[in-house]
């Protein structure tokens, strides 16, 4: 089976209309079929993709998990606000990326009372070589009824600043947005608050995309991840340059009113140049906000870790970026898409809490 899931690399855009005006008209790629999400095996991603793109990223003979340095080592989670987040999320009967992608900051970003909040279902309809979101074949499954939890769950938290990101809907032919642009018409209703959505790529649909940015959110990021030469390996079923589409589309038709916002990890093989280049790229693309993070393996399913890169180069990298025309950038180990996502934004300042006073 292929490392790329369930449908055609390109379907084609949908003619508009296509996809309706929301998410209740939304259209299932491929023959009908129950819509009862099944979840697939996670197979081993290092040693390249089905079609043998990018053997050889990974270090060779790479025995599995390396020793964290002193740098990369998190605090666990604990009570109070962490515990009531927890609470909030599981009533709402919500899934988070925080847990979904086993991140490192979880514990930190909860006790602050704030957590991205990951709508669309807990399956992928993409296995990247480097994400620990579980793969699988929604088959069309649309829980209707999300956009209003999430509203609800968003006000009771009083956020100044909420993030919402999805897995990837490969299946639907509206990749999802309808949802996204829901899930923003929810939270609208009932808080002020500034609204970043963590989006995919959606195949490339221009449709989708302006779906999204009509809805105003204040930030759309989108990950570019990594260098072009890993993308075969880290992401299969994406392409770098529909990555940068996608960023320059979010600067030029969101009118001034919406950010660009993108990500990239290191310690995957990439080269300085390779950065460089992939930095200028963002900046010429329209990317204002950036998180520069360290990739850590989430299984022995995923591909290994090259290198753990130093806190100092994290922070040269940091300077370079700004220096290239980045308007703001977070840059560190244990950065994430959404780490501080409300400082980096603006929406506070440093130390500031994100809870509405």
């Amino acid at each position: 089976m292929s490392d790329d899931l369930i449908l055609p690399e390109e379907p084609g855009t949908p003619p508009a209309g296509d996809a309706g005006p929301g998410p209740e008209t939304a259209g299932v790629y491929g023959v009908p079929r129950p819509a009862v999400p099944k979840r697939l095996p996670v197979t081993p991603r290092f040693g390249g993709c089905a079609s043998g793109a990018g053997v050889g990223a990974a270090a060779p003979g790479e025995p599995g998990f390396r020793r964290l340095p002193p740098w990369l080592k998190a605090r666990l989670p604990g009570t109070g606000e962490y515990a009531e987040t927890k609470a909030l999320i599981r009533r709402q009967g919500l899934h988070t990326v925080c847990e979904e992608a086993r991140c490192p900051n979880l514990g930190h970003c909860w006790e602050r009372g704030t957590a991205t909040i990951m709508i669309l279902g807990e399956l992928c309809t993409r296995r990247c070589g480097f994400c620990a979101v579980a793969p699988g074949q929604p088959n069309g499954f649309v829980d209707h009824d999300e956009p209003r939890r999430v509203g609800e769950a968003v006000a009771a938290m009083g956020l100044r600043h909420t993030v919402i990101t999805s897995v990837a809907r490969d299946d639907l032919k509206d990749g999802g947005s309808g949802i996204f642009a829901a899930v923003i018409g929810e939270i609208r209703k009932r808080s002020s608050t500034v609204i970043e959505v963590l989006i995919p790529d959606f195949r490339g649909h221009p449709d989708d995309l302006k779906h999204v940015i009509d809805a105003g959110p204040e930030v759309i990021n989108h990950n570019v991840e990594t260098v072009a030469r890993l993308h075969p390996v880290v992401r299969p079923s994406a392409r770098y340059d529909r990555s940068l589409e996608v960023l320059s589309r979010v600067k030029a038709w969101g009118g001034g009113a919406v950010r660009a916002k993108s990500g990239i990890m290191l310690g995957l093989g990439e080269r300085d140049d390779e950065i460089d280049q992939t930095l200028a790229d963002l900046v010429a693309h329209g990317c204002e906000l950036l998180t520069i993070g360290q990739y850590l393996r989430p299984s022995p399913h995923h591909l290994p870790v090259v290198e753990y890169v130093h806190p100092d180069r994290f922070r040269d990298w940091g300077r370079r970026a700004e220096a290239l025309g980045m308007g703001s950038v977070a840059s560190g180990p244990l950065v994430r898409s959404s780490f501080h996502a409300d400082e980096l934004a603006g929406t506070v300042r440093r130390g500031e809490t994100s809870r509405a006073g």
